[in-house]
């Protein structure tokens, strides 16, 4: 009777010890890269943070108690915000315009896309620097047309990051749109039209709704890559109208102030992962996905 139970007991824990490196096997080279270039360094950068200068919060208090850190924040998050917004505006007719285009106009507009994507950052900021200035191309075809009677100031404000910005962020806003918007059965927004709904109509309560998934997650990307981006608010932007990345490099680079910049660095951190779970929680990973 013992021997049959302790035979029983082997062929019940043989598949248990044999699980976990079946399992982990073939994902331990990804966790073991995770955990080096991802945890390992948010750890470095916690710590960081809270024991230099000295040990404690100070770091976080001067940093959230300073009315110029505070202002910076604020550039930071309205920048990244308004660029989101126009982003999408700009983004979401260019998508369904792709995804109702006939196929060669579509290849077409998509290598314009990726060629905008694959060209140097630095070059385009320059580019958008020349574009903008007081003699530039924009304002003197405002002046022609006779928008305006003296050149705007399009460079070294939050305008011009913006507009900057908006140019560099619009990809990756326009790609996932358009993957979900080619998913929708073009049969949904007929049958909103043969039960009478306008085009308006269709727009907004059909094909809005149906690719909202696709809207969040290009918005969360675009919101996300903006909190951070460095090049080109720092060229087009100036000193006076510093975001937090350029804080951020200021703190390490020219003051060697590894504590408030890691502290810095962190409160940007926090700030992502939360919007990342806000929208988890609000549309999921299915829904994100398109699906």
């Amino acid at each position: 009777m013992s021997n049959a139970s302790s035979t029983s007991a082997l062929v019940v824990r043989a598949p248990r010890r044999n699980l976990l490196p079946k399992t982990l096997g073939p994902a331990m080279p990804a966790l073991i890269l995770l955990f080096l270039f991802f945890v390992l360094p948010v750890v470095s950068l916690l710590l960081r943070s809270v024991l230099e200068p000295e040990p404690g919060l100070s770091n976080y208090a001067t940093l959230l108690g300073s009315e110029t850190y505070l202002r910076i924040f604020l550039n930071t998050f309205l920048v990244s915000a308004l660029v989101t917004v126009l982003s999408l505006l700009i983004g979401f007719p260019v998508a369904w315009t792709l995804a109702i285009m006939p196929a060669h106009w579509s290849r077409i507009v998509f290598a314009i896309l990726l060629l905008s994507m694959w060209t140097n950052l630095l070059a385009r900021t320059y580019a958008w620097m020349v574009l903008l200035q007081r003699t530039g191309i924009v304002n003197k075809t405002l002046m022609n047309l006779g928008l305006i009677d003296q050149p705007l100031t399009l460079v070294n404000n939050l305008v011009g990051v913006t507009i900057g910005m908006v140019y560099i962020m619009l990809p990756f806003i326009i790609l996932p749109l358009y993957g979900v918007i080619r998913r929708i059965d073009p049969a949904i927004l007929q049958a909103a039209s043969l039960c009478g709904a306008t085009r308006w109509q269709s727009l907004w309560r059909v094909l809005v709704p149906l690719a909202a998934p696709g809207m969040a997650a290009g918005a969360l990307m675009v919101f996300v890559m903006s909190l951070g981006y460095f090049v080109t608010p720092a060229l087009l932007g100036g000193t006076s109208n510093m975001m937090l990345a350029e804080l951020i490099a200021q703190f390490v680079q020219s003051l060697v102030n590894w504590g408030m910049g890691s502290a810095a660095a962190f409160v940007l951190l926090v700030v992502t992962l939360a919007l990342y779970a806000l929208q988890l929680k609000l549309f999921g990973t299915s829904q994100m996905g398109g699906r």
